[in-house]
C-alpha cells in the first residue's frame, strides 16, 4: 500500500537535562529502529531531529532536536507528536499490516457492522480499536480481512 499517510511514531514527553535534550516515548516495533526514521512535526524540520540513546528496557529514547539547546527551549516541544510518511515504511510480510493501514475498515461483531476504524488507542494493557461513532473495542483477537476490508471481533 503506498499513499502519503502521515504515521504517529513517537511523542515528545519531557525534557532531559539542561543541554536541550527530549524524552521521546515511542510508538514503533522498536525504539532501535527510531534513528533511521525521517521524523517530521510542525516545530522543526526532519534534519533537525538527532536520536541520542535510546533507554534500556523501554519504549523511550533521548533525542536533541536542532536550535532547541537548553532545558527552557526543550520544554516548549512537551507533547509534540512525531511522524513519517507511510510511503517510507517497507511493504509489510505476508499476513501482516499496519494499524495504520486498517484505518476506514469496517469492524464486524456477530456478523454485525459496529463501526468504522477511526484510529487506535493503547494506554498499556492492549490495543484498543477507536470506531468513528466514538466507541472503543478491544483489537486483542480480532482476525483482520485485508481483501474485505473488515475486521472481525
Amino acid at each position: 500500500m503506498s499513499n502519503n499517510k502521515k504515521i504517529l511514531v513517537g511523542k515528545i514527553v519531557a525534557p532531559q537535562g539542561i543541554r536541550g535534550d527530549v524524552r521521546v516515548q515511542t510508538f514503533s516495533e522498536s525504539p532501535m529502529d527510531f534513528p533511521k526514521f525521517k521524523v517530521q512535526s510542525a516545530k522543526f524540520k526532519e534534519t533537525d531531529f538527532k536520536f541520542v540513546r535510546a533507554v534500556p528496557n523501554s519504549s523511550v529514547i533521548i533525542a536533541h532536536i536542532a536550535s532547541f539547546d537548553d532545558r527552557n527551549a526543550a520544554e516548549t516541544l512537551r507533547g509534540v507528536e512525531l511522524y513519517i510518511d507511510r510511503d517510507t515504511l517497507p511493504e509489510p510480510n505476508q499476513g501482516e499490516y499496519y494499524q495504520a493501514d486498517l484505518v476506514g475498515f469496517s469492524v464486524l461483531r456477530d456478523g454485525k457492522k459496529i463501526g468504522t476504524v477511526a484510529g487506535f488507542q493503547n494506554f498499556g494493557a492492549g490495543d484498543i480499536i477507536e470506531l468513528d461513532n466514538g466507541e472503543y473495542v478491544s483489537f486483542i483477537g480480532a482476525n483482520v480481512d485485508m481483501t474485505k476490508s473488515e475486521i472481525k471481533l
